[in-house]
């Protein structure tokens, strides 16, 4: 199977997991949102760990997805970029990296929670604090991704550009709910709903993602000339290559 449709499969895969882990374990369960009181939250973990902890299991194989499908679209975009002299594939790839390992923290706080919030719920206020503020400043790493990923796919012929417009867009909301993490965690309400609805957006566009890569023919993207519409002239020869400089 080409690597290219293998990360396409990864992009569905990954979404598909994120989006039912919440829709069908912890929502129903009723998963406090950021900046949510800590009375509700010390009851929800006393609870409802199990359901934290069931949620937690499908978490390790969405971040392998994640990364797959990261480093397949990646791989798509770099040739073209590098003769471009671009990194967009590179700004999104990090991303994806970088809001795999906060996410790791993420879910490691809320395991914790699921831990102690019976036993010792005076420990819940500061470590809900701490998994507030971690989890609504991942949302920068998400619009990183979605960003970087969006223009260099748009760039290098791979998506179309309602796509482009879906991430930017996506994109543009998870950042300003990191920008605004702190209104987030005090109040909740309206302010977390940008992040939730970059977040949904997010879902769509990898689903979407992952089409046009499990669609990339097996010989990849076809060449794309430089905006003059030209393709770029390779480096003149040197005096110490053994011949004389000209022009290609």
């Amino acid at each position: 199977m080409p690597f290219a449709r293998l990360a396409g499969l990864a992009a569905i895969g990954f979404g598909a997991i994120i989006f039912l882990a919440n829709a069908t374990i912890l929502v129903p369960a009723g998963m406090p949102s950021p900046g949510s009181p800590v009375d509700e939250v010390v009851e929800f973990f006393a609870a409802e760990g199990g359901a934290v902890e069931f949620g937690s299991v499908f978490t390790p194989a969405a971040w392998v997805l994640a990364t797959v499908f990261g480093a397949g679209a990646g791989a798509v975009l770099w040739r073209g970029e590098r003769s471009r002299s671009e990194a967009w594939s590179l700004v999104g790839f990090a991303g994806v990296i970088l809001q795999n390992c906060t996410m790791v923290g993420v879910i490691a706080l809320r395991l914790t929670l699921a831990e102690v919030a019976g036993d010792d719920p005076d420990a819940v206020p500061l470590l809900w604090a701490f998994h507030d503020g971690v989890f609504t400043l991942n949302s920068t790493f998400l619009a990183v991704a979605l960003a970087g990923l969006s223009i260099g796919g748009l760039r290098g012929g791979l998506i179309r550009p309602w796509q482009t417009a879906l991430g930017l867009v996506a994109a543009a909301l998870l950042f300003a709910s990191a920008s605004l993490t702190p209104l987030v965690m005090e109040h909740g309400g309206g302010f977390g709903l940008l992040g939730l609805a970059g977040w949904l957006l997010w879902v769509v566009w990898l689903v979407a993602y992952g089409v046009s890569l499990i669609r990339l023919p097996a010989r990849g993207l076809a060449p794309r000339r430089s905006p003059a519409g030209a393709e770029r002239p390779s480096p003149p020869a040197t005096a110490a290559s053994g011949g004389s400089a000209r022009a290609e």
